[in-house]
């Protein structure tokens, strides 16, 4: 399994751009830049971090469909892979209707379809060729202007209803899974889709401390958060959160309320990496496993920066990921 390192989307553009060159100096095999709204644009701290870092991988996780025409995202892609030397790896998600069309204004419809279609256009274009057909409601008729330096830049898609999986297992090289994706989730992947070179990529919610309790606790509301994002689904039902659980959580969501209360250490201790850096080591270990190929870590945002990446290197250290 490889290890790689998101830093939080918080974090200034600079500081992101130190922690990638921190982190591959550390031997980090990844580094993952979200493209969370209203945070810093994932292409232009990309784009630093391409042009500052000399090996690691760089990426994109993920951007969508609506706020990007497939044109233009073919055109950054391309320029990014290019500037950084063939290490680019595209994640593509579907968004939500609640940012799409409550905060920015744009029509959202039919998520799963417009994504396939997107994800198709996007890589014809990757690959050099003349696209004419609908994209998202819009008539496309064009190419690239240049040869892309790779015609086949991995494309993830970042999916978690059953048949946005099924969509996402079909037509791209891997999957990106949720944050709060737990090994007994990445085994159920593999069960449901045993394509055997589905790149299975998997973000997880981190905190070491020498206080096991003090590191569970600065991810308890934000674990909360997610979960309530998540609902009653099967990234919550596989490892045997109570749906009626996961629903209290999502209606706090819903209201605007914190909802830590309902975040037990057992929670934590499933669906997070959070805990004493023996806890988080052992947690590292179930997650190969399972049958990940990337486990990307996610700086807790709180911590110091550069404290919260060398814990997260110690941990991946103490599990055989990091020379």
């Amino acid at each position: 399994m490889r290890i790689a390192y998101a830093p939080a989307g918080h974090r200034d553009a600079r500081t992101a751009v130190d922690l990638a060159r921190r982190a591959e100096d550390l031997g980090f095999a990844e580094v993952w830049l979200s493209e969370d709204y209203l945070e810093r644009g994932a292409f232009a701290v990309a784009g630093a971090v391409a042009a500052t870092t000399a090996r690691v991988g760089i990426g994109l996780g993920v951007i969508n469909p609506w706020t990007r025409h497939v044109a233009l995202a073919a055109m950054e892609c391309a320029a990014l892979d290019e500037v950084s030397g063939g290490r680019l790896v595209i994640g593509l998600g579907a968004s939500n209707q609640g940012w799409m069309e409550g905060r920015l204004g744009i029509p959202f419809a039919r998520p799963i379809s417009t994504l396939e279609a997107y994800t198709a256009a996007l890589r014809r274009l990757l690959a050099g060729e003349v696209v004419r057909e609908d994209v998202n409601g819009l008539p496309l008729d064009a190419a690239l202007s240049f040869t892309p330096a790779r015609p086949d830049v991995p494309v993830l898609l970042g999916v978690k209803g059953e048949r946005a999986l099924a969509v996402g297992a079909r037509v791209a090289d891997g999957l990106m899974l949720s944050v709060l994706s737990t090994p007994a989730y990445v085994r159920w992947i593999r069960e449901q889709h045993p394509r055997p070179d589905l790149r299975l990529t998997a973000y997880a919610a981190f905190s070491c401390d020498d206080d096991g309790a003090a590191a569970r606790d600065r991810v308890r509301s934000r674990t909360a958060r997610f979960l309530g994002m998540h609902g009653a689904s099967p990234i919550t039902a596989v490892p045997g959160l109570p749906s009626a659980r996961a629903e209290a959580l999502r209606e706090r969501l819903l209201a605007g309320a914190d909802g830590a209360d309902l975040v037990d250490d057992e929670v934590l201790r499933t669906f997070t990496l959070a805990g004493t850096r023996a806890e988080v080591t052992a947690g590292m270990h179930a997650f190969a496993e399972a049958g990940l190929d990337t486990l990307v870590v996610m700086d807790d945002g709180v911590s110091p920066a550069h404290e919260a990446l060398d814990r997260a290197a110690s941990c991946a250290r103490a599990a055989g990921l990091l020379a």
